[in-house]
């Protein structure tokens, strides 16, 4: 039986990503969805996740979660507490405290809760965690900028509280390297820098270490106009690791190793048919909590004011 799901949130990460991958994915269906104001010819629509579990509740196995981070866990509660499986887009939630408590009511209803990290799933990701397992790593360095007019037009929240600004993307860079490195690591410093107009930060300069000193350094910047840097770079004794284009090529001293398409929604997709098979839950916060420790130890930096073109 195939695991029907209503996706709530029909933004553009929705419709550019959810909607086709759920489509190529064996075991799940798209059956409908709860938008504020768009929807998709031929399926049942509904304003809110209410609506849609008051219309539809008996029709529905899960729920995705596309909408921001500000206000997703009273949705994910509402979704849980219906005993449906939930998938909460990236970041999970607005604040790491938050979650805890949705775990636990996943566990007493019995339902996956899956906190998915898109950037995990890209092809070269898995064999770079197995080259490191066996290296000695010296040093790792994050690049990690881009346009924010291309890649999050006229998108007002992710500047408001809760929305995390450059950590929206930086997040998913997080998300790799707290996958492929051995040990955790911890924050030594931060420096953000806040266009005068806005609640969240443009650019953040981060410096980590972990338990045997290894120097990690992260640079996220929202104002990169000459093309997309998404690269990870880690020096060790058995060659350079690069991840490059957001963890879909991998090189060893620039030779390549793994270059392949994007199938990063169609994994987390099927990993989540395989977790409500059990009920298993899948939820690790480590990347939303680097971003909170950004924050709480974040020297700020006023830069010129942020306007829409």
């Amino acid at each position: 039986m195939k695991l029907r799901t209503a996706i709530v949130g029909l933004g553009k990460i929705a419709r550019d990503q959810h909607v086709p991958s759920i489509a190529k994915v064996e075991g799940v269906d798209l059956v409908a969805i709860a938008s504020r104001n768009a929807s998709i010819d031929g399926l049942p629509s509904f304003p809110d996740v209410d609506a849609l579990l008051d219309g539809m509740g008996s029709e529905i196995d899960a729920v995705s979660l596309c909408t921001p981070p500000q206000g997703r866990n009273a949705q994910a509660e509402a979704a849980l507490r219906a005993g449906k499986h939930v998938m909460l887009e990236k970041p999970p939630g607005a604040t790491v405290s938050e979650i805890a408590p949705l775990v636990s009511l996943a566990k007493q209803k019995g339902v996956t809760l899956f906190a998915t990290w898109h950037s995990r799933e890209a092809s070269a990701v898995a064999p770079a965690r197995a080259f490191l397992a066996d290296a000695e790593i010296r040093s790792v360095h994050v690049e990690w900028k881009e346009n924010v007019r291309k890649w999050h037009p006229n998108q007002d929240w992710i500047w408001q509280p809760g929305g995390l600004g450059v950590f929206d993307p930086g997040i998913n860079a997080l998300s790799i390297v707290t996958a492929i490195l051995p040990r955790p690591m911890f924050l030594l410093r931060s420096d953000l820098s806040f266009p005068e107009n806005r609640a969240a930060p443009i650019a953040a300069d981060l410096e980590f270490t972990d338990a045997v000193g290894t120097p990690i350094r992260a640079e996220f910047d929202w104002r990169e106009t000459g093309g997309e840097t998404w690269n990870i770079h880690v020096e060790t004794d058995m060659g350079r690791l690069s991840l490059r284009e957001g963890g879909k090529k991998l090189f060893i001293d620039d030779a390549p190793q793994v270059d392949e398409a994007d199938a990063e929604y169609v994994g987390l997709y099927r990993r989540f048919v395989e977790l409500t098979k059990t009920g298993a839950l899948d939820v690790d916060l480590s990347p939303l909590q680097h971003v909170a420790d950004a924050f709480l130890l974040g020297r700020r930096h006023g830069v010129e004011a942020f306007i829409e073109d």
